[in-house]
């Protein structure tokens, strides 16, 4: 499948993103032109079931198979968020970029008592402003209206295909390329242990104080600060 794109700047480096579930593309409205700023020509996808992509069906290898397909091989740098890091994590050793970052990735059964199930999600479906705003208190007013936007674009049969028999642990057994890991100091994803098991398989591992799972939104200048030495 080849995966609906969009671009920001010209520059000779090039660097790919990779939403997570319930976004697209439009998610990285200022890192994108950011990164542009800094040289890079800047590939964005929307993911299977996402944006302007097409649906069904789907699983984690499937969306991993569409980046393989839609994207460049050996670019500079390719980061994912959550689901799309969970996904850049199983393409990674076919796309090869030279640096991986994965920022809050979706690899862990979450550090509270009961899994993380992204069933869940699918209540957001019917979420309005106030809901969104009450979950993402830190957020600028253009990310809740472009999240308002992504959930009504989004299939929630993607959240379902990564719950029940699809719901499991993901820790890749090695970094295959040089890679960093950004955790959310107040997401609901990694405890210590799973920082600890990270580093232990070669990634670097970075936390963002006080900001939640969507660092990017959170706390754009922490974010951009995390990924010193590796942009």
């Amino acid at each position: 499948m080849q995966l609906h794109t969009h671009e920001w700047g010209t520059g000779d480096r090039i660097a790919v993103l990779v939403h997570g579930i319930m976004s697209d593309h439009r998610t990285w409205r200022r890192v994108g032109p950011a990164l542009a700023g800094l040289g890079y020509r800047v590939i964005a996808v929307d993911l299977r079931g996402h944006g302007a992509s097409p649906r069904g069906p789907y699983s984690d290898e499937i969306f991993a198979d569409d980046l393989v397909d839609t994207l460049p091989a050996d670019v500079d740098v390719a980061l994912g968020h959550s689901l799309g890091a969970m996904a850049l994590s199983l393409a990674a050793e076919r796309l090869r970029p030279r640096r991986a970052v994965y920022s809050d990735p979706a690899w862990t059964l979450g550090n509270t008592e009961r899994p993380m199930d992204p069933a869940l999600f699918i209540e957001f479906k019917r979420a309005g402003h106030q809901m969104i705003r009450g979950f993402n208190p830190r957020w600028e007013e253009a990310d809740v209206q472009i999240e308002l936007a992504t959930i009504e674009a989004w299939d929630t049969d993607t959240a379902l295909a990564l719950s029940g028999s699809g719901l499991k642990e993901r820790i890749p057994e090695r970094a295959v390329v040089p890679s960093l890991v950004q955790v959310a100091g107040e997401g609901f994803l990694f405890t210590e242990a799973d920082k600890a098991r990270v580093a232990a398989r070669g990634f670097e591992v970075r936390t963002v104080e006080g900001a939640g799972h969507t660092i990017h939104r959170d706390d754009f200048d922490g974010f951009m600060k995390s990924l010193e030495g590796w942009i």
